[in-house]
Order: C-alpha cells, then sequence, then structure tokens
C-alpha cells in the first residue's frame, strides 16, 4: 500500500526537529451543499530544521517517530525553498501599492478636464 502525501503550511517550528503542518481540504456541507474548508494540523518530522513558518511543505507517512510524529518532510520543498534567494537588506521591494508617491496619484475629475 503506497504511503499518504499531503500538502500543507508550516504553522509551528518551536521544536526541535519538528514542525507543525497544517493541512486543509474542501468537503460539501450536507444540508447546504455549499464548500467548506476543514484544516488539521499533523506533527512532523524536520531531521535538519530546513523548514520556518509560512512555507509550503509536503509531508508523508511514515513510522511512527514518537508519540505523535508520525509524518516526515519531504525534501523536494527543501530544494525550492533553498532555490529561492534570500533579500538583501539593502534591496527590499515594496509592494506597487506602496511604491506610488503623492504626485502618482489620479487626479479629481473637475482638474481632469482642464
Amino acid at each position: 500500500m503506497p504511503k499518504r502525501i499531503l500538502q500543507g503550511v508550516v504553522v509551528s517550528d518551536a521544536c526541535d526537529k519538528t514542525v507543525i503542518v497544517r493541512v486543509e481540504r474542501r468537503v460539501m456541507h450536507p444540508v447546504y451543499k455549499k464548500f467548506i474548508r476543514r484544516s488539521k494540523k499533523y506533527a512532523a518530522h524536520d531531521e535538519e530544521n530546513v523548514f520556518k513558518t509560512g512555507q509550503q511543505v509536503r509531508i508523508e507517512e511514515c513510522r511512527p517517530i514518537s508519540r505523535r510524529k508520525r509524518w516526515i518532510v519531504l525534501r523536494d520543498g527543501a530544494a525550492v525553498a533553498a532555490s529561492v534567494p534570500p533579500a538583501t537588506e539593502g534591496s527590499v521591494e515594496k509592494p506597487a501599492a506602496a511604491r506610488r508617491s503623492r504626485a502618482g496619484r489620479a487626479k479629481p475629475a473637475a482638474a481632469a478636464q482642464e
């Protein structure tokens, strides 16, 4: 039987060699027939403490490592996270909305007609 693989977001990396991953799934409400989100948190083994809070990761079912840990973080997620260069302090780019100055704002309709 193949091992299950789930995808989720790291919500905590406070423990040593362990990350807490929140996995969301969509289920249809039995009465209202509307899709709702259900989430569950899993403790997963991260040997090198590579993954940080907020990262997307894939976890795979494995043998019991401890009382709560039955999942291990797949390394292919580490390759994706490592390929993104860290931002240097001098090159922090602001979002487009924050870059606009007051002079760049649209003028009121009366001033635009002149």
